[in-house]
């Protein structure tokens, strides 16, 4: 039975989404589908969504329409198919329209107009994934931080998560049989952070990583002494930077992403 939790916006979606997102964390049941439609403006762009909706077996639509003629249309369409429908930014507006000096604007998507920060978190994200992995060394250059680390230990979750805080992170895989870029020597101490992870956690991470790509047998990948060869190294690469070093062993992404952003906002300072 298909089950959707159905994203309707006239712009982006992306608070919609990410209400509907916190919504579905709180429920372990699979089976529970996001469906976005975003830029839903016109009559063309309502069928689309009403197509979708009578093709389902069961949904709730959220949604952030400024528009009110859009808004108007989509409370009538889910009343005529007997659909819960949640507006998320509708009952704000009338709320903040009672303190406001003027009219709203009734423009869509007037937020990511107006918002720079919105910008450059695009522009650190497309940084992010250009730089990831070391596959361009001269990214470093040009990151505000550089992160370093054996394989799984977060390099990547780290980078995007940054990604989204504005920061622009260019990130390195350390392995012994590689040598490091140039460019890495050029730049400074401060905006470099070693990722450590404890050699036991690392070799659970890695052995369910190959399970999960249906990997079997044994793999150099997942061997306690190779583990211990690539921190070894690690950590002679990170004493050679005069880096800084955070163990994220049993660390979330956000609490090591903020010890980074801690880390620049000192200057360095350790």
């Amino acid at each position: 039975m298909s089950r959707e939790v159905v994203v309707v916006s006239d712009s982006l979606g992306e608070t919609a989404e990410a209400v509907a997102k916190a919504a579905l964390s709180q429920f372990e049941e699979d089976g529970l589908n996001i469906r976005k439609f975003a830029h839903v403006d016109s009559d063309l762009s309502l069928a689309q969504v009403r197509e979708f909706l009578t093709e389902t077996s069961q949904a709730i639509v959220i949604y952030t329409v400024v528009l009110p003629a859009v808004r108007d249309q989509l409370k009538t369409l889910l009343h005529e198919l007997g659909i819960l429908g949640v507006d998320v930014l509708g009952p704000a507006l009338q709320a903040v329209a009672t303190i406001a000096p003027g009219p709203p604007r009734l423009q869509a998507g007037l937020v990511h107009m107006l918002d720079e920060g919105y910008f450059r978190r695009v522009a650190a994200v497309e940084f992010a994934v250009r730089y990831d992995d070391g596959k361009e060394p001269a990214g470093c250059l040009l990151a505000d931080v550089v992160i370093l680390g054996v394989s799984r230990s977060s390099k990547t979750p780290l980078s995007m998560y940054l990604a989204h805080r504005q920061v622009r992170v260019a990130n390195i895989p350390l392995v012994p049989e590689v040598a490091l870029p140039q460019e890495l020597y050029e730049v400074s101490p401060e905006k470099i952070v070693g990722l450590m992870v404890q050699p036991d956690d690392l070799l659970l991470i890695r052995s369910a990583r190959l399970r999960a790509m249906g990997v079997a047998g044994p793999s150099r990948y997942a061997d306690l002494e190779r583990i211990l060869e690539e921190i070894e190294y690690a950590e002679k690469i990170y004493r050679k930077l005069g880096c800084h070093v955070l163990d994220v062993t049993h660390r979330a992404v956000e609490e090591t992403a903020g010890l980074i952003i801690e880390l620049v906002q000192r200057g360095g300072q350790r």
